[in-house]
């Protein structure tokens, strides 16, 4: 069953046929903190990453997002970028997670705050 998924599904790492085009032509560039690997054709033409665990694009840091779409040539591993010291983290979308941002106010919070700023309206 495993051999199936991985023939048919792209979200879940890689696919049978990604695998064996990388072990062809893929040469490894380098590895981020979160164990994503990133590779390119010998050509340089190419470039891609091979998720650890979900296959989601928010997981890629700003550093290798940049190469990955040619916007520099070296890949961070050879030339990190310089980052300010008022620079967060990266981190991926939380959206439609439990740990997504929730103001004051939401619903969503465990405790919302009550509202005064306005008035319910209520039918006659």
């Amino acid at each position: 069953m495993e051999f199936l998924k991985r023939l048919v599904t792209w979200w879940n790492s890689q696919t049978l046929g990604t695998q064996i085009f990388t072990a062809r032509k893929g040469v490894k560039v380098g590895e981020d903190d979160q164990g994503n690997i990133y590779y390119e054709t010998r050509d340089g033409k190419r470039r891609w990453v091979i998720f650890n665990g979900e296959a989601e694009a928010s997981r890629v840091s700003p550093d290798w997002h940049g190469w990955l779409h040619f916007t520099w040539d070296q890949p961070p591993t050879k030339a990190p970028l310089a980052h300010k010291t008022w620079e967060k983290p990266h981190q991926e979308n939380l959206t439609g997670t439990l740990a997504a941002y929730a103001p004051a106010g939401s619903i969503r919070r465990a405790a919302p705050v009550e509202r005064r700023d306005y008035e319910a309206w209520q039918p006659e």
